[in-house]
């Protein structure tokens, strides 16, 4: 379930999977009767053309589809449904979409059996997907993310989805309200005494033997949100260019400050996702940290996506808040 860029075989297998199926129309006759024309131009720089606000979508990631349901839209078909209930309970379904396969692939079949209005991917879909899946229905494809500017990025995609959907109204309440929260975290923050407190994010995973430690650099959206909170990022590892995702180990966390507040995300519900309530316990270089003697350690609650949109942050921003102020 976690966020991993989509591999080079992956897409390949991706391709392969998409080429074998056959096509469907392209939109159906309740988009026809809900409005005007409506054409947008997606990450991708691709005009993308409905007939009218988009009813029946299908969301191959999870931020898209957070967005659709924020914004009022039940989806009609999500990517690996139970992974998304396992982690994003802050915007829950209210549906029961169908179970469109994994998010690096999407089964065709089962897309083009939805005859869906409009398809919703990023850009970490195989292009060769992605054409395939033009044949089926217009495609709208968002970035997934921006370290140059992570919050303007969510809310770029949050705003697509909206002139897609017609739900632009809705879009501009949930921007409104993210900023609200965003400075009533700050100020709770200031008066609690924590006003430019060093913080840290994380996300880890074992794999065999191994433990790997993700840190959320300033150019996460998580990342982004904890300085407009006025905490001061420690993590001095740098990120990728989309998601602001640095790597390092158990050891690389002795590089970060002794009086550091540390937060993590892990989630019981999908094993190996969660190793600092975990194999860490049991680890010298881990329980030998001073933020860890301290109790400075800070587990969020579960169901927070970190690459979601505003209704994540904003409950992010509330765990934040309640976590420090103990």
């Amino acid at each position: 379930m976690r966020r991993l860029l989509i591999t080079a075989a992956a897409a390949t297998a991706a391709a392969l999977t998409l080429s074998a199926c056959g096509t469907t129309e392209s939109s159906d006759d309740e988009a026809k009767k809900s409005g005007d024309a409506i054409t947008l131009t997606d990450a991708t720089g691709a005009k993308v053309k409905l007939n009218g606000p988009a009813k029946k979508v299908v969301g191959t990631e999870w931020n898209v589809v957070e967005s659709l349901i924020s914004l009022g839209v039940d989806p009609t078909g999500v990517s690996d449904v139970k992974g998304y209930k396992t982690w994003d309970t802050a915007v829950p379904l209210k549906n029961d979409p169908k179970d469109i396969g994994t998010r690096g692939e999407p089964s065709m079949d089962t897309i083009a059996s939805l005859k869906p209005d409009l398809i919703l991917a990023t850009t970490d879909l195989p292009a060769a997907a992605v054409k395939q899946m033009r044949k089926v229905a217009p495609v709208l494809t968002v970035k997934p993310g921006d370290a140059a500017d992570p919050i303007g990025q969510m809310t770029k995609n949050l705003d697509l989805v909206a002139e897609a959907t017609g739900t632009t109204e809705q879009a501009t309440k949930l921007k409104k309200d993210f900023e609200a929260k965003l400075a009533a975290g700050k100020k709770k923050l200031a008066a609690a005494g924590h006003g430019g407190a060093k913080y840290a994010f994380a996300d880890g995973y074992v794999t065999g033997n191994q433990t790997s430690i993700r840190p959320y650099t300033s150019g996460s959206l998580i990342g982004a949100v904890n300085e407009k909170l006025g905490l001061k990022n420690d993590w001095q590892v740098k990120g990728d260019k989309v998601y602001g995702l640095g790597a390092t180990d158990v050891e690389g966390l002795t590089k970060l400050d002794d009086d550091v507040r540390f937060a993590y995300i892990g989630n019981d519900g999908d094993k190996g996702s969660n190793p600092f309530a975990g194999v860490l316990k049991k680890d010298k270089v881990w329980t030998s940290l001073p933020f860890v003697k301290k109790g400075n350690v800070h587990r969020l609650p579960d169901g927070i996506w970190m690459f979601g949109g505003p209704g994540s942050m904003n409950k992010y921003v509330d765990s934040v808040v309640d976590s420090l102020k103990k």
